[in-house]
């Protein structure tokens, strides 16, 4: 196995996209077969180590960054099987836990299929995605990564390797998982009791539910239960046609009514993306996209999967809803062709790249909210992100998955005192997401950064229901430390 201790070649485990500064480890392996995941995890007690599981930096919230703990990467473990025909419209993909996303979506594709999940990172390692339960602009109509998993092996914090095939283990009428090891040993794990939000998208904590499969606790779970060594993966047929196309509105209420007639349409015009632009990320995007009107107040990305047979009608189906919301149809963009909608795919990832770039002179860090609420309660929520940066006459960006009533805001501070005060009305969206109705992370997970959040979100009991579940299966903490938990609940006086 190989292992690093050279501060200055292991220095970039200490970074994520979440502009943490303060990491630090004594040093990272790299084991090269699952066996080796395993040997490093029981040993850790009698080594005095501690693990945190690194993926591919791609992260918003600290996840991977370790606070003197050892380092795991999964960078070796990246082997992509082929794809597994079980009938005309389903297959399924064995792959590692350090498999590239982009890689497995090529692989895949060439042999006619599509496994849905589209973290708009595709950088990023297939655990980590499993872990984080990711999900994207296509949770539209497929749901996040939970929904595509059809089988997990774990390599357990204490360095047993666990296989769960969806469907094999589910909770008891009382929430209780009761779990045999492959060692013999069992373990009943109690499930929290808590309500999740009634939202389309929600990475906050562990996954409960009446009836729960066992897969469903360890995906979005953030590397705290177990790491993610590998995965079969549920395929679907490659769509025949996809129309792809930016559309511009003149006010909101036009932009929503057009939201509004897409996702009530439960036809095969349905859309399986609906992403949003207001108009502070238009101004940005018009200095290197300088046709975008300016009298937009926002646009939409829209992404519809059809057949060549049924492409012309759905095609007057969208130019129909268009007209009657009034969007500014002469000056939308249509793409039908792979090269035209890569254009596309260009202007949606400019964005991250301009904001970046305009961050950088003013050296501050961006201040970002990843909630979401149920449908009804969407537009509370975004007039109170525009009036409230307003008020404070902050630069904002908003923008995101609008069909899952999701979006993200993007406060840009100019200096320090910004920062500080932006940090502070982070918090109150945060209560006003949740007195909504919402929760505190659609997609992005808790990681490091939001673990103080969290109870506000569910209450301390249930951080403490987290924990129990955390302790059962780490009962020596070697993992992940300070991910979604925070330690003072893994600490024994806390009851």
């Amino acid at each position: 196995m190989i292992s690093k201790t050279d501060q200055e070649s292991i220095r970039g485990f200490l970074e994520d996209t979440s502009n943490l500064k303060s990491g630090h480890t004594p040093g990272v392996f790299f084991p090269e077969t699952i066996a080796e995941i395993g040997l490093l995890l029981k040993n850790a007690p009698a080594e005095n180590r501690r693990f945190t599981i690194a993926g591919n930096g791609t992260g918003t919230t600290g996840g991977r960054i370790p606070f003197g703990d050892f380092v795991l990467a999964m960078e070796k473990l990246d082997a992509i099987g082929e794809p597994v025909v079980l009938s005309p419209d389903k297959a399924i993909i064995t792959v590692q836990g350090g498999a590239i996303l982009q890689e497995i979506q090529k692989k895949v594709q060439a042999a006619g299929w599509l496994y849905p999940p589209d973290p708009t990172e595709a950088l990023c390692f297939i655990g980590g995605t499993i872990a984080n339960n990711s999900s994207g602009a296509r949770t539209l109509k497929y749901g996040p990564t939970r929904n595509h998993i059809a089988r997990l092996l774990v390599v357990l914090p204490e360095g047993e390797l666990l296989e769960i095939r969806r469907g094999e283990q589910i909770a008891d009428s009382n929430g209780d998982i009761h779990l045999t090891l492959p060692g013999g040993s069992r373990k009943t794990i109690h499930l929290p009791r808590y309500t999740m939000p009634a939202t389309s998208k929600h990475n906050a904590g562990y996954f409960s539910k009446e009836g729960m499969d066992l897969i469903d606790l360890f995906i979005g779970s953030e590397g705290t239960l177990g790491v993610i060594a590998e995965a079969d993966l549920m395929l679907i047929p490659l769509p025949q046609s996809i129309i792809s196309c930016l559309i511009y509105f003149q006010s909101m209420e036009e932009l929503l009514g057009f939201i509004n007639t897409c996702k009530n349409n439960q036809t095969d015009s349905t859309p399986r993306a609906l992403e949003f632009f207001d108009r502070n990320a238009l101004t940005f995007l018009r200095e290197q996209y300088p046709e975008v009107p300016t009298t937009a107040d926002g646009a939409v990305f829209l992404e519809l999967e059809t057949t060549e047979e049924k492409m012309d009608e759905a095609l007057d189906r969208l130019f129909e809803a268009i007209e009657a919301s009034n969007g500014m149809a002469e000056e939308s963009w249509m793409a039908l062709d792979r090269s035209e909608q890569e254009k596309i795919r260009e202007f949606r990832h400019a964005l991250p790249l301009i904001v970046n770039e305009w961050l950088s002179r003013q050296k501050e860090s961006k201040i970002s909210t990843d909630m979401a609420v149920p449908d009804h309660a969407f537009r509370e929520l975004f007039d109170f992100y525009r009036s409230s940066c307003e008020q404070h006459g902050f630069v904002y960006i908003i923008f995101g998955h609008i069909g899952n009533a999701h979006v993200h805001l993007n406060i840009l501070p100019r200096n320090r005192e910004e920062f500080v005060e932006a940090k502070a009305l982070y918090r109150t969206f945060v209560k006003k997401a949740i007195a909504l109705g919402g929760t505190l992370s659609a997609e992005h997970g808790i990681g490091k950064l939001k673990s103080e959040y969290l109870a506000e979100l569910y209450g301390e009991d249930a951080i403490r229901e987290m924990a129990a579940i955390k302790k059962c299966l780490d009962p020596f903490l070697v993992l992940n430390i300070g991910n979604i938990i925070p330690l003072s609940f893994l600490e024994p006086d806390n009851h």
